[in-house]
């Protein structure tokens, strides 16, 4: 590996290092942490703390800078920001978790969420990828695709089972598609975690293909409550579809 590249791979690795630790460390800890030798981390916090991608406080810690912040907005997808307000109005309606997700490649990305109020919650971490026959979102996704281009993506993904309730046979599994596209918005039962129900909404039009959800434990998130939810959800599609 060149110089360059690998002074880049441990100042990334610096930063992730930082990042998880949620509070700042010292040059010794960052050191041991990374496997690096101290002068060498030294030398790259520096480096990056003139940039203000790294503070360190008046005890000599380090820990991750401002210069971060304006670099993540950018990196945010405009859908996304557009999103927000949106999903917080779909948190104040069902008091559960609401996310927004994108079809990047075969993979489901998640670029925007809205936690539960509730302490027992269904939570799935922005930038977390997932495979789509097991998710809402996902589900909800590859209804509005033409079939050909889903199956390609299933061939291509597979339908592994994580749980009893997740659908594994091709047959089946457009069977529900089909059902998704013909309701306008799609379920997934318990079929990526037990006890989890999530209803989702593709937003018309989007490119990338992307979808809104409601999730949460399937004893709140009901037969009766997912009717209002799916309301909410179809007008926020729509809203965004608008919007984009």
């Amino acid at each position: 590996m060149a110089a360059g590249a690998q002074s880049v791979d441990r100042a990334f690795e610096l930063l992730e290092v930082l990042g998880r630790a949620g509070q700042p460390l010292s040059l010794a800890e960052i050191a041991q942490r990374t496997g690096l030798a101290a002068p060498t981390a030294h030398r790259l916090l520096r480096t990056m703390q003139a940039g203000g991608y790294v503070n360190q406080n008046a005890s000599r810690d380090y820990s991750l800078g401002p210069g971060l912040i304006a670099l993540g907005r950018q990196a945010t997808p405009a859908l996304a920001l557009l999103a927000q307000p949106l999903l917080a109005e779909l948190e104040e309606i069902s008091h559960e978790t609401a996310n927004l997700a994108v079809l990047e490649k075969d993979l489901i990305s998640y670029i925007a969420q809205v936690p539960s109020r509730h302490q027992m919650r269904m939570f799935t971490e922005v930038g977390r990828q997932v495979l789509p026959h097991a998710s809402g979102v996902g589900k909800a996704i590859l209804s509005t695709l033409p079939e050909a281009r889903a199956r390609k993506i299933i061939e291509r993904t597979g339908l592994p089972g994580y749980t009893e309730s997740t659908i594994t046979e091709t047959p089946a599994f457009f069977a529900d598609m089909r059902e998704s596209r013909r309701r306008g918005f799609a379920i997934d039962d318990g079929e990526k975690e037990v006890g989890v129900r999530c209803i989702a909404v593709a937003i018309p039009g989007s490119h990338p293909p992307a979808a809104v959800s409601i999730s949460g434990p399937a004893a709140r998130v009901t037969t009766a409550a997912s009717a209002a939810y799916v309301e909410a959800l179809q007008q926020a599609a729509r809203t965004l579809a608008q919007a984009g």
